[in-house]
């Protein structure tokens, strides 16, 4: 009986197919793995067809539907392995398997692609302008070195003509696989020999087979990075069910270089914008210390509980394991801070919200008689007071209150003290704590206890740019200092909460060891440049606290639809044509869990949740932590969207009245610096929200739009 094996290309191609479509390639290899090779190539059914003209005598197509086919790589040693690369139109069918060649990697022995035709075609130009160019992006690695690595005859004349890296990123899909991440290492400083270690030697099979005995169903074999063998109907039925999901732990050599780093002397720190890859280089960044350090143990941390879940989730599927090993922690800070107290001092007191929080400053702000307003109150104790540890009337008065706009004299300062303490003796009195006391209190208890008391040798921490200092100054205490105690990733344009920090002045230095990804591997280009235009070249403080951070010089490869923007003269139409998007993206073959709406407001939302439950469409809220199998299209408030992606995002209720929101506005005439910077995290908060889309972005509003949508971007 022939046997089926997969291949990426496949996967990404039936990822993103209509549902009709992938029922007829379910039915059509159900059917294909019923038949004997005899009766396969004699079937009328499936149609299993040479390609005219192929530069590869071994492809075939066979028929899924009256307008699609399949693009087969059949044996043609006697083997029964036949691998399924593709499903595309019928005209396009041929064309892609008339110009491919798959072969074998001499030094990895595993099976690749290139598009023969386009290379044949481009090398002889790119060899004229390359005799021009005052250098080219290999010229110090020698032929020999370079087949040493896989790289064949035809890719080296290819190779000889690159001039740069983004010459290379363009020639990446032509080119076979193994050989163009060899190439991609090398062009990101890799020593050849460093190469060979962690591509050549970790894709080559244990006892390598000579050429003479090589089969293409040894190649598949060799190449379980890529291919997928189903041996049985039942795990035909679980492959194809399942999603594509092989991007969520991608890492490219220019990330992996920070990821699997051997050590470095002390913290480091990775920054890029939306969809560099940051998250999975915390997560890549875990795996390797889980490896080098068998015996530490290691936090993993973040800042709200859904990006939690998130983590855990995708490092089950890096590691490949059901069960992550007891000697890692996957924690939002908040939570590490409460097990903390809870395990050091006997008992931990229940921390209130940000609402309850406003409501007691209101409550102290008005039995004081004080001149502030409870928001003014709360900020100066988060930013000043709070941010600078500070424990005393007197450290209070001398404090620096860098970042605040408004001058307070050391009478003024006198009366916010007092309200400092009638805060905390009301929160004592209640047997409650906010989150951040809870964090100094697990920092002191963490400070004060034996070092070999610690728990952690290491710690990871994603979404770095929203944690308030204090959370720093817990995590400081979490690890003592020393080679790979602090990881740390972030992009201080997606800082949603208004925390801002000088990692100096916790007791962490980053110097000389922070690195900055510019490439975005996840959102299309068009989304990437209109969301970017969000920011309208807002300055935004790096995560030092040191200087500035800038989007300049972030790209993607990927390219699709430019965004859907439009405005609706009331919220009616805007919740109707938003409904009808829906439906075409699910009409589109797109799985409903691959849909997110969000808005700035569960009001809305709820309104959208009836109007798409009207219309038959199944939701279900980001906050309950839905499984990712879990049917039904995500709502989620834009602050919930954090950390999350989708193939296809509608950003609804983008006004004037909620983008930015009044009340989380400081008012200028209180304080200037407050009132920028909170419009400053309003436009992240925007920014963060469309760029969790991949590859279709729908944003709306009724009557007034957001000053933040300009109609000229």
């Amino acid at each position: 009986m022939p046997q089926l094996a997969f291949a990426t290309s496949f996967w990404q191609s039936y990822d993103v197919l209509e549902k009709p479509m992938k029922a007829g390639v379910r039915k059509a290899m159900a059917k294909f793995q019923q038949l004997t090779v005899a009766e396969l190539y004699a079937d009328k059914g499936l149609h299993l067809e040479s390609v005219n003209n192929s530069r590869d005598a071994r492809m075939r197509t066979i028929r899924i539907t009256d307008f699609w086919r399949g693009v087969v790589l059949a044996p043609d040693d006697g083997s029964e392995t036949f691998l399924l690369l593709n499903v595309v139109p019928h005209d396009d069918a041929y064309g892609w398997a008339a110009k491919r060649v798959y072969t074998v990697n001499t030094a990895t022995r595993a099976l690749e692609v290139r598009n023969v035709v386009a290379i044949e075609q481009l090398t002889p130009v790119l060899e004229k302008e390359a005799a021009k160019a005052p250098s080219l992006l290999f010229a110090k690695h020698s032929d020999s070195v370079l087949r040493d690595l896989g790289v064949d005859d035809q890719v080296l004349r290819a190779v000889r003509t690159i001039v740069d890296k983004v010459q290379l990123d363009a020639f990446g899909t032509l080119l076979p696989e193994d050989q163009f991440e060899v190439l991609q290492y090398l062009a990101e400083g890799f020593s050849p020999e460093e190469v060979y270690r962690d591509v050549v030697a970790e894709r080559r099979p244990p006892d390598p087979i000579d050429e003479s005995e090589q089969s293409l169903a040894i190649a598949i074999a060799n190449t379980r990075s890529r291919i997928t063998l189903v041996t049985s109907p039942d795990e035909l039925i679980e492959a194809l069910e399942k999603p594509f999901e092989a991007w969520r732990v991608f890492l490219h050599p220019s990330q992996r270089r920070v990821a699997y780093r051997v050590s470095f002397l002390g913290s480091a720190q990775v920054t890029g914008g939306p969809g560099t890859g940051k998250t999975v280089v915390a997560l890549h960044r875990v795996k390797h210390l889980l490896a080098r350090y068998p015996d530490h143990r290691i936090l993993l941390t973040t800042f709200t509980n859904a990006l939690a879940d998130t983590l855990r989730a995708n490092l089950s599927l890096l590691l490949g394991v059901d069960t992550l090993p007891p000697r890692l922690e996957v924690s939002t800070v908040n939570a590490y801070a409460y097990r903390t107290v809870q395990q050091l001092s006997g008992r931990a007191p229940a921390p209130i919200g940000d609402v309850d929080e406003r409501q007691l400053w209101r409550r102290v702000q008005r039995r004081l008689g004080l001149p502030w307003a409870e928001q003014f109150l709360q900020q100066e104790y988060r930013h000043v007071i709070l941010a600078q540890n500070l424990r005393t009337r007197e450290e209070y008065r001398a404090a620096a209150r860098r970042g605040r706009g408004r001058a307070i004299g050391a009478p003024q300062r006198d009366l916010i003290w007092d309200a400092v303490e009638a805060f905390h003796g009301e929160l004592s009195a209640a047997g409650k704590t906010t989150q951040l006391r809870m964090c100094a209190t697990a920092a002191e208890l963490v400070d004060g206890a034996k070092p070999a008391m610690r728990e952690f040798q290491h710690v990871v921490v994603d979404e770095a740019q929203d944690l308030h200092p204090m959370q720093w100054r817990l995590l400081r205490a979490a690890v003592a200092p020393g080679p790979d105690d602090l990881f740390l990733t972030g992009d201080p344009h997606q800082r949603i909460y208004d925390n801002r920090v000088s990692l100096a002045s916790v007791g962490i230095s980053v110097a000389g060891r922070s690195s900055r990804l510019r490439l975005n591997y996840r959102n299309t280009e068009e989304i990437l440049s209109w969301s970017a235009g969000l920011m309208h070249e807002s300055p935004v403080a790096d995560l030092e606290g040191q200087g500035s951070d800038t989007l300049a010089g972030y790209r993607s490869l990927l390219h699709g639809r430019r965004p859907h923007i439009s405005g609706y003269a009331s919220e009616q139409e805007e919740v109707a044509a938003l409904v009808a998007q829906v439906q075409e993206w699910l009409a589109g073959g797109v799985n409903s869990s691959e849909i997110a709406v969000c808005a700035r407001f569960n009001l809305l939302l709820n309104r959208i949740a009836e109007a798409l439950s009207a219309a038959g469409v199944r939701t279900v809220r980001v906050k309950d932590n839905p499984a990712a199998t879990e049917d039904g299209v995500r709502l989620s408030t834009m602050h919930a969207m954090k950390g999350l992606e989708f193939r296809c995002v509608a950003v609804a209720g983008v006004t004037a009245q909620s983008v930015p929101f009044a009340k989380e506005v400081t008012p200028a005439e209180v304080d200037r610096v407050q009132h920028d910077s909170d419009l400053l995290r309003e436009r992240c908060l925007l920014f963060v929200a469309c760029t969790r889309a991949r590859e279709a972005l729908h944003v709306s509003w009724s009557r007034q739009p957001s000053p933040f949508v300009r109609r000229d971007h």
